[in-house]
């Protein structure tokens, strides 16, 4: 780190990966708004964080909602500093084979992970910009490959690659990185609601999981929130548009 002390955007930050990532950032000494819908759930992540020394703030926001959007980056620059680390993790899962497909169930996914992680890197991206120094990254996963019942996350996690690889090219020149990481199984809520759509215990349906990943285990957010530090860091600064996949074995 710096002298300067770096503030971090942390969306879909109430659990999972997103949680981990703030307190990584935290423990790494940067300032972090903890974001996510509910403003209590984000505040007891941002509690966490100030009760182990760090500085946070949790901020509820619907990244999907344009003005909200807005509103939440200008609360954070004012509350905790000008915003030049952003990771756009928050999202949603729909899953349902293609035909049994709602246009709401392809709306609302690629309205939180598109829309949402546009949204949010054009509201922090004039601070970055500013600062000539900023690190946006961007939550995809090996679903982007294709994986059945998926249609709609597996669009828009692809869709995060390409965005990214755009802001990389777009944003270089003012010291902006941007990169993508992919993870594989990780256990989070998310996962759990998979095997239960799949019909599966989770117990059972990490064991099996695990038995498919070259280092036999599944992944932890922990796993994720080291690779975000890294694309975060002062070090990462000739890393620009990139897709890693934490999974546990090759991907790509």
């Amino acid at each position: 780190m710096s002298e300067t002390t770096r503030t971090a955007i942390v969306t879909g930050a109430a659990r999972g990966i997103g949680a981990a990532v703030a307190k990584r950032f935290a423990a790494d000494g940067m300032n972090v708004a903890v974001l996510d819908l509910d403003e209590a759930a984000c505040q007891q992540v941002a509690d966490e964080i100030t009760a182990a020394g760090g500085k946070a703030i949790g901020v509820g926001c619907d990244v999907a909602d344009e003005e909200a959007v807005a509103t939440a980056v200008e609360r954070v620059a004012n509350e905790l500093g000008a915003p030049t680390v952003l990771v756009n993790n928050a999202g949603i899962i729909r899953d349902n084979m293609l035909f049994k497909m709602t246009t709401d169930d392809w709306d609302s996914v690629l309205g939180v992970h598109l829309r949402g992680a546009f949204l949010m890197t054009r509201a922090a991206q004039k601070y970055m910009t500013e600062a000539k120094w900023g690190r946006v990254v961007n939550l995809s996963s090996t679903s982007a490959l294709g994986n059945r019942g998926q249609a709609n996350y597996s669009a828009a996690k692809a869709g995060m690659q390409g965005f990214t690889k755009t802001l990389a090219i777009e944003l270089g020149k003012f010291g902006v990185t941007a990169n993508a990481i992919a993870p594989g199984f990780i256990v989070t809520d998310m996962t759990a609601a998979t095997a239960e759509r799949v019909g599966m215990d989770f117990e059972a349906f990490q064991q099996a999981a695990a038995q498919q990943i070259p280092v036999q285990r599944v992944g932890r957010p922990e796993d994720i929130a080291a690779m975000a530090a890294f694309f975060a860091s002062e070090d990462a600064g000739f890393v620009s548009g990139q897709v890693v996949y934490v999974a546990g074995g090759p991907k790509d």
